[in-house]
């Protein structure tokens, strides 16, 4: 037994360790920004959400057709007589009637003019484009979310990229200065200063961490990707500093004719307009026909084999001419104030929006005049703390000057990418508001 509990034990632990080098052999999911838009399109429950929407329209409208074809129903019927009629005829009572009558048979029913029936259609066909052009909105703002979350996560990996170059650089100064003052030429103050800079830096490093780590949790439920799959993102912010000089945009070359949220709103007044018309159709006559092929019997017993069936068809052609219905005259009113309250709000809501698109661009515009001044300031910060280390390494400057210094220069990096992300993240707002879909802009 305890051969075979040692032969278990072995087996388990060699498949455990199998597993755990599986899943530490597993590649991380390296993502351009096309990538992971591509990936969150694809697998996103709130566009699968949308789409089928639209395909509960496009069913709507079919049914709305088929209400143009004619409508057949068997129908069937048994009447039992309880108390037979009387009848009086020259003082002589007698009774009239049957106790059993079965009636069935076939009813067709065509509409020839339902004037309602035929804008109630063009009702329908707005509902769909209105379903499809929230579809598209539904793909805009994710394609907006889902970039500003992977430059989020660019952010966050070249700021801790930065924090931690500025951690390994306050560990060597560290490192030289208590070499330095073991040998007795720096005083003690200038270790404690060049290892509460240090220290200083640390929290700031596990924080850049934390932000990573948040930032691709983020991206993940964006793109609908499970927890344990790791994502990186490729490149750097600094990869797209030509794209911002290659993308001056101005606002007379700009339009809002593409904006989802006034489409819709376009479409919800033509809803209402189609409304308003099938309101106004109600005030007009209906003519149906319809075609009835019955069978009819009667008898007084329960012998069915012997019961006459006697067939009769008709046709019918019904008119009905509406005269007075004051809900039909409120209802008019209704929508039509319901249209003079949509047209102002969609003024309202184009004002709105135009001055969100002026603010995108000067926030764009603003963003990248920091980016040229922070480059040059990172190229400035970087000579600074070339000579603070050289003027200190000579005995002719302090570690207060040289600590002075690398803080200048990772803040300076910091700042850059900072602008950077700020440009990228207004210019996804603005195409989201311009109503740019996503392979247009590829």
């Amino acid at each position: 037994m305890k051969k075979v509990t040692a032969f278990v034990m072995m087996t388990l632990a060699a498949t455990t360790l199998s597993a755990a080098q599986d899943i530490g052999q597993a590649e991380p999911l390296h993502l351009t920004l096309d990538r992971a838009i591509e990936i969150a399109l694809a697998d996103n429950p709130s566009i699968k959400v949308a789409e089928q929407d639209v395909q509960l329209k496009e069913m709507a409208k079919l049914e709305q057709t088929m209400a143009l074809l004619p409508e057949a129903n068997l129908s069937g019927s048994y009447q039992r007589t309880i108390e037979k009629q009387t009848m009086v005829m020259n003082d002589m009572r007698f009774k009239v009637g049957v106790e059993n009558m079965y009636s069935g048979g076939l009813s067709v029913s065509l509409p020839v003019f339902a004037p309602a029936l035929y804008k109630s259609m063009n009702l329908t066909r707005t509902d769909v484009e209105l379903a499809m052009e929230s579809a598209r909105a539904s793909k805009q703002d994710l394609v907006c979310q889902v970039t500003k979350a992977f430059y989020q996560q660019m952010l966050a990996q070249d700021s801790y990229e930065v924090l931690q170059k500025s951690l390994a650089q306050s560990e060597e100064n560290y490192r030289i200065v208590s070499v330095k003052y073991n040998e007795g030429r720096v005083s003690e103050y200038d270790k404690i200063s060049a290892e509460v800079q240090m220290r200083n830096l640390k929290p700031s490093v596990i924080s850049a961490r934390n932000a990573v780590d948040l930032s691709k949790l983020q991206l993940k439920v964006l793109m609908g990707v499970t927890a344990n799959v790791d994502i990186v993102a490729e490149g750097n912010l600094k990869d797209y500093e030509e794209q911002m000089y290659a993308t001056m945009i101005g606002t007379d070359s700009l339009s809002l004719r593409n904006n989802s949220s006034l489409l819709q709103m376009d479409l919800n007044r033509r809803l209402l307009k189609n409304t308003l018309d099938i309101q106004n159709q109600s005030f007009l006559p209906n003519v149906a026909l319809q075609f009835n092929y019955m069978y009819t019997c009667m008898a007084d017993n329960f012998d069915f084999a012997n019961y006459n069936w006697n067939p009769y068809s008709n046709v019918a052609l019904s008119i009905s001419i509406p005269l007075f219905k004051y809900s039909n005259f409120s209802a008019v009113k209704k929508t039509r104030v319901q249209m003079s309250q949509l047209e102002m709000n969609r003024d309202y809501a184009e004002r709105q929006l135009q001055m969100q698109m002026d603010t995108y661009l000067k926030n764009m515009n603003a963003s990248a005049e920091q980016v040229s001044s922070n480059k040059e300031a990172i190229i400035q910060a970087q000579k600074g703390r070339d000579i603070a280390q050289t003027l200190y390494d000579v005995g002719r400057g302090t570690v207060l000057e040289l600590n002075s210094a690398e803080v200048a220069l990772t803040q300076s990096e910091l700042t850059y990418s900072q602008s950077v992300y700020d440009w990228l993240t207004a210019k996804a707002d603005l195409d989201k508001l311009l109503g740019q879909d996503y392979m247009e802009k590829k």
